[in-house]
């Protein structure tokens, strides 16, 4: 499985936005655009959606053309897919405190879905499904003490603090995704091929 690595601090200062979530992201300050083009602009919120979700070039087009293909809105649509990630809802539920480590958390099987051990940090979630931490894994202090000290609460997430579990309760509104990006932008960039 392929995945990004490099300098993410440097990656947030250039889109300009906090894209990894981490504190010291933008310490040293933004670093400023000349004036961009249309499809500079394009670019630079592609980018930053990708950055957002921790996804390659090639992934993010199978997600694009999934949008495309349903009906509504191909923005509000692709912007859900993402969310709906595995990896994005263990990190939204509050199991990890950044995305790579809920990734890498799916990935060494500390989450399950439904009961059932998930390593796919791509795995969609339907709604109704409850990811739970696996029984061994709710001894790991650092797991504890993200899930249990998280702030983040949003509408379409269902959290249970006492089994360690969480429930996404419907597929969300894009207005209730926390995350900037001009999806039409994106939509735009994708539909100049």
């Amino acid at each position: 499985m392929a995945r990004k690595r490099g300098p993410r601090f440097k990656v947030a200062r250039h889109l300009g936005e906090n894209v990894f979530g981490h504190p010291k992201a933008l310490k040293r300050g933004v670093k400023p655009h000349r004036k961009l083009s249309e499809y500079g602009l394009q670019l630079l919120e592609k980018q930053k959606l990708k950055a957002y979700y921790d996804v390659l070039e090639k992934q993010m087009n199978r997600y694009v053309q999934r949008a495309f293909r349903s009906k509504g809105n191909a923005g509000d649509t692709l912007v859900r897919l993402l969310e709906c990630r595995l990896d994005n809802l263990t990190y939204r539920l509050g199991f990890a405190s950044t995305l790579r480590q809920a990734r890498q958390m799916v990935v060494h099987g500390h989450i399950l879905v439904n009961g059932k051990k998930v390593d796919r940090p791509s795995y969609k979630v339907q709604p109704g499904d409850v990811i739970s931490l696996r029984e061994k894994s709710r001894s790991n202090e650092m797991f504890r003490t993200n899930f249990l000290e998280s702030g983040l609460s949003l509408s379409y997430l269902e959290k249970d603090p006492d089994s360690f579990a969480g429930r996404l309760v419907r597929i969300p509104e894009r207005e209730e995704i926390p995350i900037n990006v001009k999806d039409s932008l994106v939509i735009e960039f994708y539909s100049r091929r």
